[in-house]
């Protein structure tokens, strides 16, 4: 009798885990991925040698449904290379159709800084700087939302010579 009751709670416990799953995946599919782009980026304070940088995300949810989140982590790639990273215990709703703005500190290690000076002086003919932002909002059943972004940086030349 009680193996039967086991039994039978196992059945129920399985069929409500396989309903909550197929919602959870209905509601994946068919959404649009969000848009994240850089807002703005200010200094911070750094430790030793190392930068750090205030990095606003402008978040956008093109779905119906409202995204909850309860951290941010996010990777920042210059030129091919790994160039900073940081993780932020933020938590807040990027409402649907709507829009958030969220602040990560981004760390720069010493080291990096000086590999990509090397490449920074190897991209300076064109001025072109590719970069990829890779990152995660936390939360939810699925354990997050996946985000990227990527193009390309084009800072001013101009006449670098000194002459008029």
């Amino acid at each position: 009798m009680i193996a039967d009751r086991a039994a039978r709670f196992t059945r129920l416990l399985f069929f409500v885990v396989v309903l909550l799953s197929l919602g959870g995946c209905a509601s994946m599919f068919g959404g649009d991925p969000l848009r994240v782009t850089v807002a703005g980026i200010e200094p911070l304070t750094g430790q030793g040698m190392e930068m750090r940088f205030n990095l606003k995300l402008r978040v956008q949810n093109p779905n119906e449904t409202p995204i909850d989140f309860n951290g941010v982590s996010v990777e920042l790639d210059l030129n091919g290379k790994q160039f900073a990273s940081g993780v932020s215990d933020q938590s807040g709703t990027v409402p649907r159709f709507g829009e958030a703005v969220i602040g990560v500190p981004l760390t720069v290690p010493a080291f990096t800084v000086v590999r990509q000076a090397f490449a920074f002086a190897d991209s300076a003919q064109t001025g072109q700087f590719p970069y990829v932002l890779r990152g995660r909002l936390a939360g939810g059943i699925t354990g997050g939302t996946r985000f990227i972004d990527q193009g390309t940086l084009a800072l001013p030349m101009g006449d670098l010579s000194g002459g008029l």
